[in-house]
């Protein structure tokens, strides 16, 4: 099969023949239809984020089950699946008391560099990304990283929800607990943003305010459920957000994953209120607070992976799609082939798309 191989941070990704080995006791193989670029992806490109290389990225796809392993129950050939890198055991402290998300069981969420899950003829381990790794045509995950979805479900849309629905929405939904009436900002209007605009305005915020600097992102995030925009070009975005408030937000929802971003959901909060960090700021890079706003009773708290239980979640987002109430359709930028993957990425960078997604031609 073609897969996309990663050498070394800062290098054009490689179209490479590689080979996914058979399924094991509760493993399952699937024919990648559709994935997501997602920037978490970028950030491993880019070295900001460490990983074992040479290895295979993405982690937001749908396809269709072709073999399972002999203790798999939960799906069969044929069956329309959604990816999740959110792996769970079920068994562990995180996951029975509801955290499945941040599963602990490492026989099951595998560091990097432990699977060992892809082969080809170079002497050096070719990793698995995520425990997925979607940039190929075929994945071998286990039987916990995939949730069984309606087959009339378009891919390329349910692809998305595998990662940027869920963790936009889910921040909003979820981590931060939205209630109706409440103000919520969101800061950053790509794949991830919008999903939090979308799902603020599901739970019923009373005042959405979506900041982003692309104009284009911040028309379409009126779509999605903004009611108010802030372009950080015409001001700090924190005293554009205290005017319009007058006095700060429930809840501010940081979707950059930049230091100066995560401070400023901080700065723009009411007091009493939360901001939720769910961009991947940079590994090793601190934020920082003023102590005094903590006596206010603000909090900061992270987001992973939209605090998501993706096996109840994602059907739910599903319907939702189906009800015309998610609106998934704005979403898809751009759709290419795996050879286009470099040039995806580069629109990415500059800005250009909300999501492009790789269509590998399943039926």
């Amino acid at each position: 099969m073609k897969a996309a191989v990663l050498y070394e941070p800062n290098t054009p990704l490689v179209i490479e023949e590689v080979t996914v080995r058979k399924p094991q006791a509760r493993e399952v193989m699937i024919r990648t239809a559709v994935a997501g670029l997602c920037h978490s992806d970028l950030h491993f490109m880019e070295g900001l984020y460490p990983h074992p290389l040479p290895v295979v990225l993405g982690h937001e796809s749908a396809g269709i089950v072709e073999q399972v392993g002999s203790e798999v129950t939960y799906v069969k050939p044929g069956d329309h699946v959604i990816t999740c890198l959110s792996v769970f055991c079920g068994i562990c402290e995180n996951c029975t008391t509801g955290r499945p998300m941040i599963c602990s069981n490492t026989d099951v969420k595998m560091p990097p560099g432990q699977a060992k899950r892809l082969e080809w003829e170079k002497p050096e381990q070719l990793h698995t990304g995520f425990n997925l790794s979607s940039f190929a045509e075929q994945m071998l995950v286990h039987e916990n990283a995939i949730v069984k979805i309606r087959e009339d479900m378009p891919f390329d849309r349910a692809a998305l929800i595998g990662c940027g629905v869920i963790t936009g929405f889910g921040a909003a939904v979820n981590t931060a607990g939205v209630k109706w009436g409440e103000t919520v900002a969101v800061i950053g209007c790509g794949g991830v943003g919008m999903a939090a605009v979308n799902g603020a305005h599901i739970a019923g915020a009373g005042r959405i305010i979506a900041v982003d600097t692309n104009p284009v992102k911040l028309q379409l995030a009126t779509k999605l459920g903004a009611t108010d925009l802030v372009n950080p070009n015409d001001g700090d975005p924190v005293e554009q957000i205290m005017e319009l408030t007058k006095g700060g937000v429930h809840h501010a929802i940081e979707c950059m994953g930049a230091k100066k971003t995560a401070e400023q959901s901080f700065e723009m909060l009411a007091m009493g209120g939360t901001a939720t960090i769910v961009g991947m700021v940079p590994f090793g890079e601190k934020i920082e607070l003023h102590g005094f706003d903590f006596l206010r009773e603000r909090k900061i708290q992270g987001s992973s992976m939209g605090s998501n239980r993706f096996r109840v979640d994602m059907p739910r987002l599903i319907e939702l799609y189906m009800q015309g109430r998610l609106h998934l359709d704005d979403w898809v930028s751009d759709t290419i082939k795996l050879e286009e993957i470099n040039e995806g990425f580069a629109n990415m960078k500059a800005g250009k798309v909300i999501r492009s997604v790789i269509d590998f031609g399943v039926a």
